[in-house]
């Protein structure tokens, strides 16, 4: 088997734990540091091998940990995914955001480099990019960030390409789009405490933990006036970390790539599959727009298909529900 360690932070959370999986298909080790704010120990202990996955609790910015850490493990590369990332949080509370999502990627750095560590695969996000010049978005797409969540992923990219002139540290950055589903075994999914993700919060609705689902604008210029989203499943997001770890193992330089689907599904269509993979009466209330969203984010994964040869497994919007609906009820059905 291949010893390969990679230290995966934030392993405990949505994504994170999805690319634990990914990574262990693929034969490495894994260790996990998160600080289990938003991370679920349960799932961690339940699903990975003890054997195989580490869980070390902690922060990023916690240098003397990582210090420790790089210093009993031989760890090849790192998986950054620790981040606070919900964006309203952001614009009230700006200073949380920087001072986790920039400062504490700044001190993981530094580790590294004192370390001799190389390869680091980022979490960014569509986020970056702001409002949309064009779709779909490409990674040329001007960045413009409306957001201090959008703001601090930008600037810890600015940094990782610092970095890579000064040091040689070379990184794989990954601008999601919009994760959805669960395992398809349904050993992890999504669990977050607040919950703000449309499809979590109708299926939550359908089994009855939510009254209701709000529609955030009708009045977009969109087919059906609602907002309009790629959603990518987080398997499919999990493997094309792995892909771009072995990018970097194999001598890659330093790049950054959209994940998406590069469909778009307005609000009503997700909850009508919802509504048909659930089987339920979903109760929706129309709401007022919510300030910066766009009317439409999709984004071109060309790029990561024909580098990194990633090509999504599960991109039917239905089955993204299902698997996620199969977890849910799993989770947290009576």
């Amino acid at each position: 088997m291949n010893q390969i360690k990679i230290l995966v932070t934030g392993g405990a959370g949505y994504i994170g734990s999805h690319a634990v999986l990914s990574l262990l298909a693929a034969n490495f080790q894994v260790i996990i540091l998160d600080s289990l704010v938003f991370g679920h120990r349960d799932l961690v202990e339940k699903t990975f091998p003890a054997e195989l996955v580490e869980l070390i609790v902690g922060n990023v910015s916690d240098r003397a940990l990582l210090d420790q850490i790089f210093a009993k493990h031989q760890i090849a590369a790192v998986l950054h995914f620790a981040a606070y990332a919900y964006v309203g949080e952001s614009v009230k509370d700006p200073g949380k955001y920087y001072r986790n999502n920039v400062m504490g990627t700044l001190i993981l750095l530094e580790a590294m480099v004192s370390a001799k560590i190389k390869n680091l695969v980022f979490s960014s996000t569509c986020a970056t990019y702001g409002l949309p010049q064009q779709i779909p978005i490409t990674e040329t797409h001007p960045q413009a960030p409306i957001n201090p969540y959008g703001a601090s992923k930008l600037m810890v990219e600015r940094i990782l390409s610092d970095f890579d002139h000064a040091h040689g540290l070379h990184s794989v950055c990954f601008r999601y789009f919009n994760a959805a589903g669960a395992d398809p075994q349904t050993r992890i999914g999504e669990d977050h405490n607040p919950e703000t993700h449309l499809i979590p919060l109708l299926l939550l609705t359908a089994i009855g933990k939510c009254e209701s689902v709000s529609i955030f604008g009708t009045d977009y210029p969109t087919a059906d006036g609602t907002c309009v989203r790629d959603y990518i499943h987080v398997s499919d997001l999990a493997d094309a970390h792995v892909l771009g770890l072995q990018y970097l193992l194999n001598g890659g330089a330093s790049n950054i790539f959209n994940l998406g689907n590069g469909n778009g599904f307005s609000v009503r269509e997700v909850i009508d599959s919802a509504t048909l993979v659930t089987g339920k009466e979903i109760l929706t209330v129309e709401s007022d727009r919510r300030p910066g969203d766009p009317p439409v984010l999709v984004g071109s994964s060309t790029k990561a298909k024909e580098i990194l040869k990633w090509q999504p497994q599960f991109a039917d919007l239905n089955l993204i529900l299902a698997h996620a609906w199969q977890w849910h009820q799993l989770r947290h059905g009576e």
